[in-house]
């Protein structure tokens, strides 16, 4: 166990929200932690973006201490605890009795050998503010070495978006990669040929999302992982003058905030170079622009990113031209999508709940509650009122 005059941890970095969902579970008596990277971030004095939880409570108990929260997944299940717009991750202690893809709880000491690094199998108590290190963790942040805790021969076998999460974790902490393992994300990285578009995309999107984008897809192309993320893209950074260009784009620091900019990282030099050769046309009209928006989407195959996204990219795009585009409705598929996947997670958080501005569970969760009375911001049962007959009454009795 380290203490804060040993990590360093700045208390305040700490999410008060995150700390307020520890404390919850810690007073019904589950040990609980923040875990992962934002452990790993605040001890590099970075403010993380997200704050992952890990409690000995299964998902069930977990979700009956928080009303605004819901369990997701089929396999793996979690918890979502959502604070307004904010949303945190809850999972469970998992066990090693299955394997290191089994999906059954266990303790802590099992769940930490099934991390991916020893960096991010840190865990920090924000009630004592400790660090608890089962690796030796944080020998390896003070050394800046990225070590695997899964054998190098099983790790990106098992799951090969490691790889892209291992130069990941490099290039944001400046730790170099072993050349044992940039030569096995070399040998290994057409492994992500099997993975779902929707995965790739998420961590995409974290990477574009991320101050350090440009180094990463950077890193990506020159291990040969990028070449399964966006062929495409991968394919003309072959020419030097576009791959400098390319990568360029990801650095500017507008595209975290105005919408549709990350994913413009991923069209715009592409764009550039098709309308230049006369392939496309800066447009407004409705036809163009759809073949325009089909294009860019075969251009990021396998990355699936939501179609809204795309068309606030390629609007974003057009404006740099000078040119507004009406909208144009053509997303209705992608709404009932969402709607189907929320669907298949087994979402137990009715959409119009989800769309409110949640608050923290009551103080007294362990109070008995009444019949028909599940949560404070879902609705009260009412009886339907009985219809009244107009036909006229039977008066012979």
């Amino acid at each position: 166990m380290y203490t804060r005059d040993e990590h360093g941890i700045d208390f305040s970095d700490v999410d008060p929200e995150a700390v307020a969902i520890v404390s919850r579970l810690r007073s019904q008596g589950f040990e609980t932690y923040i875990v992962g990277g934002a452990v790993r971030d605040l001890i590099l004095g970075k403010k993380p973006k997200d704050f992952d939880i890990v409690s000995e409570a299964n998902p069930s108990k977990i979700k009956k201490l928080f009303y605004n929260a819901r369990i997701i997944g089929q396999r793996f299940r979690l918890v979502h605890v959502y604070f307004g717009e904010k949303r945190f991750e809850v999972s469970t202690f998992r066990s090693l009795k299955d394997g290191l893809s089994g999906n059954t709880f266990g303790d802590i000491e099992e769940d930490v050998l099934r991390r991916d690094f020893s960096i991010n199998a840190l865990f920090y108590d924000p009630l004592t503010q400790l660090v608890i290190d089962y690796v030796e963790g944080m020998r390896d942040m003070w050394n800046k070495k990225l070590r695997p805790l899964i054998p190098l021969a099983r790790i990106f076998t098992d799951d090969p978006v490691r790889m892209i999460r291992a130069v990941k974790y490099s290039t944001s902490t400046g730790f170099k990669l072993s050349l044992r393992i940039r030569w096995m994300i070399k040998k290994q990285a057409a492994l992500l040929r099997d993975v779902s578009p929707s995965r790739l995309t998420e961590e995409m999107l974290k990477i574009i999302q991320s101050p350090w984008a440009d180094a990463i897809v950077d890193h990506l192309e020159e291990l040969g992982v990028y070449a399964y993320l966006q062929p495409g893209a991968a394919q003309l950074m072959k020419n030097k003058e576009f791959r400098k260009r390319y990568i360029q784009s990801f650095s500017s620091p507008e595209r975290r905030d105005f919408p549709g900019e990350a994913v413009a990282a991923l069209i715009r030099d592409y764009l550039e170079d098709e309308a230049q050769d006369g392939t496309f046309r800066w447009d407004p009209e409705p036809e163009n622009y759809k073949l325009m928006f089909l294009a860019v989407r075969q251009f990021v195959l396998p990355m699936s990113p939501p179609k809204i996204e795309l068309d606030r990219a390629l609007r974003l795009i057009f404006k740099e031209h000078g040119i507004t585009v009406k909208k144009i409705r053509f997303l209705d598929r992608e709404n009932r999508e969402r709607r189907e996947k929320r669907e298949k997670e087994g979402a137990s958080i009715p959409e119009e709940m989800e769309k409110r501005e949640v608050s923290s569970a009551p103080e007294d969760s362990s109070k008995e509650e009444k019949p028909g009375e599940v949560g404070i911001l879902e609705k009260k049962k009412i009886k339907p009122r009985r219809r009244r007959s107009h036909k006229p009454k039977d008066e012979s009795f």
